[in-house]
This record gives structure tokens, C-alpha cells and sequence, in this order.
């Protein structure tokens, strides 16, 4: 089995070729820090819109290296923090744009030539408990409440037919999700933006973001505009730390299964697979007969450190094919392939955004929790838009302009964070016991984490 080196995505594929990093002082009028799926819809949109706007983008590594190139692959609609605490007009206007944009990012991939085994064939969010499954009740009709969800709940059999899970006790599921390959995506895309005439400089970690400058340990680059596309990485930033907090997760894949425990589990219409667990996993069926399957490991390391080459702790593994296997027996012979992690950025209120101020020409996007494959391509449009000055409708969506307060110093970020996780963990062991209701272990921690 293959540990860390970024992810299965790359190895996949193969490691990129690296671009050149930047060589000197560096004069454009857009400069975007980070190249991964935020960055560069920013730059393929300002690109696309306005060709004459000289457009930089300064990469650490290399373009998808963070959380572009080793997430679970889930192109869905998840309004990150809830529609709810937009009101309904503004819930209802946020999901809208999230449902149009997995849409968009299948019609750029069509029109960019870009093979990223895309299939769209929704998300579906299993219960196995009866707690699970109290939830799931609640959840589905709250989203029937919303327009633009299509939500359908699924009784157990309705649920081993799209995915022969063990044992489910029910599901939902909604149509405005397609499966991804990050590494295929976030490759074609860099190219994308090339083709556009943005430039993307690798191996050049910036080091400090202000007004009409970015400082990298290369030199530096001027810009009339500056956005931060860091995400998980936004902490390694001077005066950063305590933005967003890097959240680990971590997936195993397995080897291709075979024909007879894919005649066992079906799972033949390309649907991402979830959980209503307070620790929950994620997985998709892979284009060339894998499943990969992901959940929390480790979750946060002590100071913000930030993850590198994916190494995931060997609990973390056993852990993650021990639900694997529980979830579906049939792959109990098959060898896991490869395990890696990465980082995904935090806020405090875990509501993602996007920001600009034009008096300084600065702004930002990110805090995804998770579900950045769609919201990315979104707010790479956005911040075009801002940027640009056009009048769309995505500039005044109410995640736009959000604040949110920093993290707590340390110890106190690292021992409430890990606490919490515990406490989901010890949450979900109880209602694995049969109780019909969520724990109120779990409800203490939704308090204490603002989740």
C-alpha cells in the first residue's frame, strides 16, 4: 500500500511537470495566491472575460498540490454553513448559484477538452442507526422546504438498489451532484488558464499579501489586485494564522474490485456516497472500478501546521477500512491501494466566502469545509466579476463580503478542536447502540464548535 506522496489523484495521473517559478520583480494588474481550483477559475474567468488583464498566479508547489488534487471528488451543491442564515430569499438565491455551477464546471470541462470522468448521477447520504436515520427525517423535510434541493428520500430498499450498502435503514438523495477526478480536474483547468494567457508561476511560496503587492520567497510581484485563493494553507501567510483553521481529512482507495463484489454492491450510476454520522465518510466509485472512501483522521495538528506530502497516521487507515468494510463486506478481500491526506480551510463560523474591497484591490475566497469542488468554481467567477466590475447577479449573493472572527490562540485551538472530534466520536459510538435520537455529546459539540 502506498502512503502520502499527495494523493492516488496524482500517482494516478502522474506528478505534473513543474512550471517555471518566478524568476524576478513581476508586474500585473491581477495577482492570485494560490493555484489550486479557486485560483484558477479566477484567473480562467478574468482570462475569458477581459483577455487584455495581465493575470499571475504564484503557486507554492505546484498547481493542485493543496486540496484541488486530493479531495474526495464530490462536484455537489452544499451550501457551506447552511442557506439557512441567509434568509430565505438569500438561502434560496446562494443555492441556486451552487446548482448552476456544477453545471458549470461540466460545460467548461465539454468545452475545454478536459477528461475528468466526470458523471453526474447525484449524491446519496446513507442512515445506518436509528438516530441516523431521526436525522435524515428531519434533514429531508427541511429540504423540501427549500426550492432548487430535490431532495428524495429512500427507504432501504430503494437504497441497496443505487448502492447495495449493508444494512441501510434509509437514504436521501438529490440530483445536482456529479463524480470528479481532482487531479484530472485541477490539471485540465491549469491548463485552461493557460490557454487563456494567464500565467501560473510554481515552487513560489508567497510569503506576505498587501495592497498592490505580493512578497515571495522569489521576488516580488505588483498587481493592482490581489486575491488569496490559499484555503487550508492560508496559515503559513504572515498575519494569517488564525484565518481559517487547516482541518485534516484523509482517503484510502482500493485496488480495482472485481466483477462478482461489484455484481454485490451495484453502484452503477455514478453516485457519490455519504453518511449522516457526526464523523462522517464520503466515497465515490472511481472510473476505473475503485471505490475511494474518506473521513476525519487526525483532525487538526497542534500551531496550524499544515500537512505536506499526504502521509496518514496507520489508525487513521485501519479506521477508515474498518467503515469501508462495514459498509460494504464484498470489499473485505480486496487489498487497499494507496491512503493520503490533505487540508481543508476552516472559519470560525464555517461558512465559506468571498470578499473584495475595491479601494484596496484586495480580496479573497475560501473556507469550503469540504465542499470546494463546486463552490470553488463559483467563487473563482465572483471574484472575476468583483475584480471587473461587472454587475452580475453572483456579486451580490449573500456569502459575498462575509466576515467571520479568528480562531482562538493556541493551546486553546488545538484542545477544543480535537475535544470535539472526540466528543463526535464517542457521539456516534452511542447512537451505534440504538438510541432513536442524537446524542446530546454531539449537540454539546455543535454548540462549542459554532457548527
Amino acid at each position: 500500500m502506498r502512503n502520502g506522496d499527495v494523493s492516488f489523484w496524482w500517482q494516478d495521473i502522474g506528478l505534473p511537470t513543474p512550471r517555471p517559478a518566478l524568476a524576478a520583480d513581476l508586474d500585473v494588474d491581477v495577482c492570485i495566491v494560490g493555484g489550486g481550483y479557486t485560483g484558477l477559475w479566477a484567473a480562467y474567468y478574468l482570462r475569458t472575460l477581459d483577455p487584455s488583464v495581465r493575470v499571475a498566479v504564484v503557486e507554492a508547489r505546484f498547481a493542485g498540490f493543496g486540496a484541488s488534487g486530493r479531495n474526495g471528488g464530490w462536484l455537489t451543491n452544499s451550501v457551506t454553513g447552511g442557506r439557512e442564515r441567509y434568509g430565505r430569499d438569500g438561502g434560496a438565491r446562494q443555492q441556486a448559484a451552487l446548482n448552476d455551477a456544477v453545471d458549470e464546471v461540466i460545460r467548461v470541462t465539454w468545452a475545454e477538452g478536459i477528461d475528468a470522468d466526470v458523471a453526474k448521477g447525484g449524491e446519496l447520504n446513507v442512515a445506518y442507526t436509528p438516530a441516523q436515520l431521526t436525522r435524515l427525517r428531519a434533514f429531508a423535510a427541511d429540504e423540501a422546504s427549500w426550492p432548487g434541493t430535490d431532495v428524495v428520500e429512500l427507504s432501504p430498499a430503494e437504497t441497496a438498489g443505487r448502492v447495495g450498502v449493508d444494512k441501510p435503514r434509509g437514504a436521501v438523495w438529490h440530483p445536482h451532484c456529479a463524480r470528479v477526478h481532482p487531479a484530472k480536474l485541477v490539471r485540465g483547468l491549469a491548463a485552461a488558464a493557460e490557454r487563456a494567457g494567464a500565467v501560473i508561476y510554481e515552487n513560489t511560496p508567497a510569503v506576505s499579501l498587501e495592497p498592490g503587492r505580493v512578497q515571495t520567497v522569489r521576488g516580488t510581484v505588483r498587481a493592482a489586485h490581489v486575491l488569496r485563493a490559499t484555503e487550508g494553507f492560508t496559515a503559513n501567510l504572515r498575519g494569517e494564522h488564525r484565518t481559517w483553521l487547516p482541518m485534516n481529512s484523509s482517503l484510502i482507495v482500493t485496488e480495482p474490485l472485481p466483477a462478482e463484489a461489484w455484481a454485490a454492491i451495484g453502484w452503477e450510476h455514478a453516485d457519490t456516497l455519504g453518511d449522516l454520522a457526526h464523523v462522517y465518510t464520503y466515497a465515490q466509485r472511481t472510473a476505473d472500478g475503485r471505490i475511494a472512501f474518506g473521513g476525519r483522521g487526525v483532525p487538526y495538528r497542534y500551531g496550524s501546521r499544515v500537512d505536506t506530502d499526504g502521509r496518514t497516521q496507520e489508525r487513521t487507515i485501519a479506521g477508515l477500512t474498518r467503515l469501508l468494510h462495514t459498509a460494504f463486506p464484498a470489499t473485505t478481500p480486496v487489498p487497499i491501494a494507496h491512503a493520503w491526506s490533505g487540508v481543508l480551510g476552516v472559519p470560525r463560523d464555517w461558512a465559506a466566502g468571498v470578499s473584495y474591497d475595491r479601494a484596496t484591490g484586495m480580496g479573497w475566497a475560501g473556507g469550503y469545509v469540504g465542499t470546494g469542488v463546486t463552490a470553488t468554481n463559483l467563487a473563482g467567477r465572483t471574484l472575476a466579476d468583483l475584480v471587473l466590475g461587472r454587475a452580475t447577479d453572483r456579486v451580490t449573493l449573500p456569502w459575498v463580503g462575509h466576515t467571520v472572527r479568528r480562531w482562538e490562540v493556541e493551546p486553546l485551538r488545538w484542545l477544543a478542536v480535537n475535544a470535539i472530534y472526540a466528543a463526535y466520536g464517542m457521539a456516534d459510538r452511542h447512537e451505534a447502540r440504538g438510541r432513536a435520537t442524537t446524542s446530546p455529546i454531539a449537540k454539546l459539540a455543535d454548540l462549542i464548535s459554532g457548527h
